[in-house]
């Protein structure tokens, strides 16, 4: 790898737009071998900069901006080398970032004591750390292990609760870090505020508020691939990319582009975080980045603002102004002062901060937390002086808002419900209750707003005029009264036999049409979809336990019709 560093100090030249026309030029077999390029483009100064960027975004991946000398920092998949020469700019090729640095400076070099947390840890230092949490916390905390990567490297959470094992009323927490693999100051951050939570749980009041309160999931390491892709001894060599050579943060479904934005089919740790969210109902979350001091806030794919902006700048602000308060002159305060709408900065598209919002109805930003990707190691400790208020002043707003559970009316049963506030809620921004916990959280700046509950199988329920104060929390119980029985809706009628049924039901409509029919059980799980046509049906209900449903049904005119079913 020094070899490597020397080479790439030797080899800053520029590139002429005339002879990237005449021909591809061959990369070094260094460079190939770590899939990925780190440049300085020039820009053309007589175009519009953010077109030139959006455009160059769909090749490369912008790090940074110069906005004095039109230039713009970035990264090239050895894959898409050959794409970015075509659009014809002038670069130059720069030494990596985790190649400025000696290992020494890194790595523990036998005399450190992670105690300390003053130097990056291996790999199996980072795996020894996590289960030796579990080991030391059983009661507070467990490993759980998501999967592993393409070099078998495992993704790792701390699920940390006082009540593990156990579906309650609280909001789920998520912090994960290093999705870029040499972007690790929060890598360590991370660690050191597992291990802050966990061992002051029983002196703290604050802290053990905190963990009583909120179900936390904390992931250090997002990107084991590309922070180990010089060897799994030193984090000397780590890489932006996975060891495919794909940007796992343009990976991601996209709001406006769709799947597949890159080009790429998702990746192993993008599908590992995509089933893990699914299964989780995150309602707050941040991924940590470095090469700049800013958080940053939805969205980054479109410049219309988000439903609840004026909350985005509410915490962001709050988060930074804390960070600046405990830290040295001039950190954290890029562009606005420490914080920027994503799309503002520049837009990129498949980022993990937009799908997880708009996706999975989440609520998460980008924390860039430091202008080095990998400052040495010894500056960990003054990171953790600057942040540690401030993770816990975000993590904390998680209990803030509009919260509570919705049940059935008729029986206390607990409901999947949608959550929406009505003239606010756009682009997804609106949120569900959880099953089994039937509970919901809903995250607002301090307002007035009236909410509208709803779900298959049951009556809409508004709620006006419910009063929202900032760092204050509101309890709006809900109970939703079933819609069970025949309807008559423009002169149709469903009819329903046997009712209670054992291994069939039959339905019988007025007329011969097309129709789509659901069950739901009586917490608003769907677990059943067939389409049909005809005016009667039968459905089977060998696989459907005993117990209370509710069958929608919806002909192609947009009829919905519902009714209960008891299968015995």
């Amino acid at each position: 790898m020094k070899n490597l560093l020397i080479f790439l100090i030797s080899l800053v030249f520029v590139i002429s737009s005339q002879a990237q026309q005449k021909s591809i030029t061959l990369l070094p077999e260094e460079l190939v071998n770590r899939k990925e390029i780190y440049v300085d483009i020039q820009l053309d100064q007589n175009q519009d900069i953010k077109e030139q960027l959006e455009l160059l975004n769909k090749t490369i991946s912008i790090d940074s901006y110069d906005n004095e000398r039109y230039t713009t920092k970035a990264y090239i998949s050895v894959n898409k080398y050959n794409s970015f020469l075509k659009l014809g700019y002038d670069f130059q090729i720069l030494t990596p970032p985790s190649l400025l640095l000696p290992k020494e400076q890194l790595d523990n070099n036998g005399q450190k004591n992670i105690d300390d947390w003053d130097y990056y840890p291996s790999y199996s230092e980072y795996i020894d750390l996590m289960y030796q949490f579990a080991e030391d916390y059983p009661d507070l905390c467990e490993v759980v292990n998501i999967g592993e990567t393409n070099e078998n490297h495992d993704i790792l959470f701390i699920h940390i609760s006082n009540n593990l094992g156990e579906d309650l009323d609280e909001p789920e927490f998520m912090y994960t870090s290093s999705m870029h693999g040499d972007e690790i100051t929060g890598y360590v951050l991370m660690l050191r505020y597992i291990d802050y939570l966990l061992s002051n749980y029983a002196t703290n009041s604050r802290i053990a508020m905190l963990v009583d309160e909120i179900d936390i999931w904390i992931n250090p390491l997002a990107n084991p691939d590309g922070t180990f892709a010089g060897g799994d001894n030193s984090v000397s060599g780590a890489t932006r990319y996975n060891a495919n050579g794909v940007d796992l943060n343009r990976n991601y479904a996209d709001p406006e582009d769709g799947a597949h934005p890159d080009s790429y089919p998702y990746q192993t740790e993008t599908l590992l975080f995509m089933n893990f969210a699914n299964e989780h109902d995150f309602v707050m979350s941040a991924n940590f980045h470095g090469g700049a001091e800013v958080i940053n806030y939805p969205w980054d794919t479109w410049s219309r603002l988000a439903a609840d902006n004026d909350w985005w700048y509410f915490i962001s602000r709050e988060y930074a102004d804390t960070a600046q308060e405990y830290s040295a002159a001039g950190y954290l305060t890029d562009y606005d002062n420490g914080i920027t709408n994503g799309y503002a900065w520049y837009s990129i598209s498949g980022g993990r901060q937009d799908y997880m919002n708009y996706f999975e109805h989440c609520r998460e930003v980008t924390m860039e937390i430091s202008n080095t990707k990998m400052p040495p190691g010894s500056q960990m400790p003054l990171f953790w002086e600057y942040n540690y208020r401030s993770l816990l002043n975000y993590m904390e707003q998680v209990l803030y808002g509009v919260r509570g559970v919705v049940t059935n009316l008729f029986n206390g049963n607990l409901i999947k419900a949608k959550v929406f506030i009505d003239s606010h809620d756009l682009d997804e921004s609106f949120v569900f209750s959880s099953v089994p916990a039937g509970n919901y959280h809903r995250l607002l700046k301090q307002g007035t707003y009236d909410f509208t509950f709803s779900t298959p199988g049951y009556y809409n329920k508004t709620i006006t005029n419910v009063n929202v104060s900032d760092y204050q929390t509101t309890i709006l119980n809900i109970e939703l009264e079933p819609n069970v029985g025949s309807i008559e809706t423009n002169n149709y009628k469903i009819s329903i036999f046997p009712n209670p049924a054992q291994n069939y039901v039959s339905i019988i409509l007025p007329e011969t049409d097309e129709y789509l029919v659901k069950i739901f059980d009586n917490i608003g799980r769907h677990i059943y979809t067939e389409t049909t046509s005809g005016s009667s049906f039968n459905i089977p209900l060998t696989d459907i336990i005993s117990g209370n449903y509710i069958i929608c049904v919806m002909n192609n005119k947009g009829d919905i019709f519902t009714s209960k079913l008891v299968v015995e």
